[in-house]
């Protein structure tokens, strides 16, 4: 499913134009990528949570050159999905 997939589907559910929604979309994912840049996470009770993950500096290979580069520390952006989330999902595969 695309964004806009997303927009269409939110439109056709709710009777809301697809030029409002895709704004309050693009907000949202605005919204996000700005808290996590801040470090901060976001917690969305039954859906899930948005958080940074701290990666520690490591030591990696390139195999092609057969040499070793240390890998500086770093933040990435990360999804836990709700328990209650998995469970549906799980639920849904079978």
């Amino acid at each position: 499913m695309t964004k806009a997939d997303i927009v269409k589907s939110i439109s056709q559910n709710t009777g809301i134009e697809k030029v409002t929604v895709e704004k309050a979309v693009e907000a949202f994912m605005e919204s996000v990528k700005g808290s996590l840049t801040q470090g901060s996470n976001i917690f969305l009770r039954g859906f899930g949570s948005f958080i940074v993950k701290k990666r520690a500096e490591k030591t990696a290979r390139n195999i092609s050159k057969n040499t070793t580069i240390i890998v500086p520390a770093h933040s990435i952006p990360s999804f836990k999905p709700a328990k209650e989330f998995v469970a549906q999902v799980k639920e849904q595969v079978k």
